[in-house]
């Protein structure tokens, strides 16, 4: 292709610029936080359910700024206490924790009170997860015993036909292929298993400014 008809092409391309804001915004900073187990539990469960990064969850938490004003307005000038909260550090954007800070000034609002009250709106979806990994968890018992059949196909294979056999060879490939498979749903399956323990209301529960428990509405 001749230089002016590269430079042809590139004319009739239009890409938006990118402000330097923008790309500040987007790079990856720690936050430290002083959340409930039930908050940082919630988080985990969500991100591994769902196979998406913490950092990911806050930025879509925290860019819905009318649910972010509404919350802060809800905890006006509430102090929390920090007994019963484990200091936990995340990575997020600039443009989340820029956010957080800016609404919890405007508000006097606890910023650490700010995140646990918007990561109860991942409730619905938690609920629906535990559903998901019940089944989960059956459709897995019939895949082990389906499993299980094919490993006592292949060793009649290899009885009945030899190792050198097409036959056999191609029966083992399937179900190294097979094993493979249920190795990794095994691990998926644990991994999400945090979900079993969870209880909504240690999620729901707050210290109010007096030191008495204040139980939110759902």
């Amino acid at each position: 292709m001749g230089k002016d008809k590269e430079n042809e092409l590139y004319r009739d391309v239009y890409l938006p610029y990118t402000s330097t804001l923008d790309l500040r915004g987007k790079q990856s900073v720690r936050a430290t936080f002083k959340l409930t187990e039930g908050c940082i539990d919630a988080i985990s469960i969500v991100a591994t359910h769902l196979g998406i990064k913490q950092k990911s969850l806050f930025d879509h938490l925290v860019e819905d700024a009318r649910s972010l004003n509404s919350i802060a307005r809800e905890i006006q000038n509430l102090k929390l206490r920090s007994h019963g909260r484990i200091q936990k550090t995340f990575v997020i954007s600039r443009r989340s924790l820029t956010s957080l800070d800016s609404v919890s000034k405007h508000f006097n609002a606890p910023r650490d009170a700010l995140v646990e009250y918007s990561v109860q709106r991942l409730l619905p979806i938690i609920a629906k997860e535990r559903e998901k990994h019940e089944k989960r968890k059956e459709i897995f018992g019939e895949l082990a015993k389906h499993f299980k059949k094919g490993e006592h196909l292949l060793k009649e294979a290899k009885d009945l036909l030899g190792v050198d056999d097409p036959i056999y060879y191609k029966i083992k490939t399937i179900m190294t292929g097979y094993e493979n498979a249920v190795i990794n749903i095994e691990s998926f399956i644990e991994k999400g298993k945090i979900i079993e323990s969870f209880h909504p209301d240690a999620l729901k529960e707050i210290l109010t400014r007096s030191g008495e428990r204040e139980q939110n509405s759902e």
